[in-house]
């Protein structure tokens, strides 16, 4: 009698959405549904999320996935966990909410994260847990709302992250796996215990955090009427997993010596695997767990798809408009435009700053520009300009990369960018290199599912996921363009170093004028 075939469920909890995808053991997309939510934006620098909301879209992503593939709860051997990172939620004794998740793009902490960095040891506090100071940080968001929100602060039970939360409501047990905890700013990279000195800090104790665990730990016992709801059986057990970063490097396959991961998603990232804890003498990269011999070392960038976003609400808003009545994708519509500009935006430069920048400035008061603004450049240069500058921003990652590991020898690239051809040439051409990308651009689902039959004794290693990645297209770098992109690098790297002090005045400025120009747009 033939075997019947086994499927694993990877759930990612994602920015914008939540998705759930559906593979077979071997790695075959079978089905996938994702369900979106809302940032909550509506005072400066704020950036929340309802915890309630997510944990809807989480149940819906994997009821919506496993329906539509008609695939029996008994065949589905697994759920797997990935997930953002950063975020902080306050909950009082009993598990409920008393704050929404804060999420990394919130940067209210910004004058805290510069305290902790210039005046109590800061550098000191990272070199022991990998996570750069910065608001994006859990470390500074909870120093914010003890001494800005301290009544809140008071009556905090429990600080938590979005995945934590949603694995509460499902199991009733707050659990964080070492990958999330090590993007914390408060988890001991060396000890894979709770940092002593960052808790001090904060004056908090390792009982208002969850139990730490390792990313291959699994739990069972679905309440009966929630696994039918799901699709699943009570006894399917659920893998913690890991968060969105390092899985997308497993999911992709880069995780050897020298091999790099860039994705953009709503922001971007680059990142490779090394073999222990690895941070940088001058705190220009992160070091996040994977496995107790996979650690990922890398740098973020807050701004990527996001500039496409702004581009085709703010800045192209009639193009976009004339692309939907064609019944057209208003995106595709962009990506031919900037198409039929030349590498280099005829000498125009995009510094995406929007939402101020980590890796490798760290500076949340960095403000985006057009440098080279003049009468000869068109609306097409300035779409491509954005989109180029995004690479650009990439690319100034890679120095800081190589200073600690040495040359990178592979490049993959994934998330929704990847599926522009246009983006990933410019990523060949800008970096000087082969760019290769998957078949699938679901990375960070795949990778949660291989981590979860490793954790589960069904694959032997994590080098597993190279037979599962699937067919890739490669770019090669467009001679012609490498030589536009070489003399213009320097100019675009040289720019926010001379601004640093005019970066800081005019984000005061916004700051303080912020008031009046909410009124005005409400008017």
């Amino acid at each position: 009698m033939q075997q019947q075939p086994e499927y694993m469920l990877g759930v990612d909890i994602g920015t914008t959405s939540s998705k759930a995808v559906l593979f077979t053991t071997q790695g075959r997309v079978v089905a996938q549904h994702a369900v979106e939510y809302p940032l909550l934006c509506t005072s400066p620098g704020m950036a929340e999320q309802d915890p309630r909301q997510i944990y809807a879209a989480v149940l819906s992503a994997i009821q919506g996935a496993v329906s539509s593939s008609r695939v029996g709860a008994e065949r589905i051997v697994l759920v797997s966990f990935s997930a953002a990172m950063h975020s902080v939620i306050a909950v009082d004794r009993d598990g409920s909410l008393l704050s929404n998740s804060i999420t990394w793009a919130d940067s209210r902490a910004g004058e805290w994260a510069n305290r902790i960095r210039d005046e109590m040891d800061g550098h000191a506090m990272y070199l022991r847990t990998g996570t750069p100071i910065h608001p994006m940080s859990p470390l500074c968001k909870i120093m914010w709302l003890r001494h800005d929100q301290p009544q809140l602060f008071a009556r905090t039970a429990r600080f938590v992250g979005i995945k934590e939360y949603v694995l509460y409501r499902l199991f009733g047990q707050w659990l964080v796996d070492h990958s999330i905890a090590s993007a914390t700013g408060l988890f001991n990279l060396q000890q894979l215990d709770w940092d002593r000195g960052a808790l001090e800090l904060l004056g908090i104790n390792p009982g208002q955090l969850s139990q730490l665990l390792p990313v291959t730990h699994h739990v069972t016992g679905l309440e009966p009427a929630m696994a039918r709801q799901l699709g699943l059986l009570p006894s399917t057990p659920f893998v913690i997993g890991a968060n969105d970063g390092v899985l997308s490097n497993l999911g992709v396959n880069a995780i050897g010596p020298g091999q790099v991961a860039v994705t953009i998603g709503t922001s971007g990232a680059m990142r490779t695997v090394v073999d222990k804890p690895l941070t940088d003498p001058s705190g220009r990269t992160f070091c996040y767990a994977l496995t107790a011999n996979h650690w990922v070392v890398g740098g973020p960038t807050n701004n990527g798809g996001s500039i496409f976003r702004w581009v085709r609400d703010e800045l192209a808003t009639a193009e976009s408009a004339a692309a939907r009545q064609a019944g057209l994708d208003p995106y595709e519509a962009l990506t031919r435009i900037a198409e039929a500009v030349p590498a280099g935006a005829a000498g125009l430069l995009f510094h995406p700053y929007l939402a101020g920048e980590r890796a490798p400035l760290w500076n949340a008061d960095a403000r985006g520009s057009f440098f080279g603004l003049a009468m000869h450049h068109r609306k097409e240069h300035m779409i491509r300009a954005a989109l180029e500058g995004v690479i650009f921003s990439l690319q100034s990652i890679l120095p800081a990369i190589e200073s600690l590991i040495g040359p990178t020898t592979r490049m993959m690239a994934t998330g929704g960018f990847a599926r522009s051809a246009l983006w990933r040439q410019m990523m060949a051409d800008i970096f000087e290199r082969e760019v290769v990308v998957p078949e699938s651009v679901e990375s960070s689902c795949l990778g949660a599912t291989v981590l979860g039959l490793y954790a589960l004794g069904k694959i032997a290693g994590l080098e597993a996921i190279a037979e599962m990645v699937g067919a890739t297209r490669r770019h090669l770098p467009n001679p012609g363009n490498v030589a536009l992109y070489a003399r213009l690098r320097p100019i675009y790297a040289a720019v926010p170093k001379q601004l640093e002090q005019q970066y800081r005045q005019l984000a005061q400025f916004q700051r303080d004028t912020a008031g009046e120009a909410l009124s005005v747009g409400t008017e």
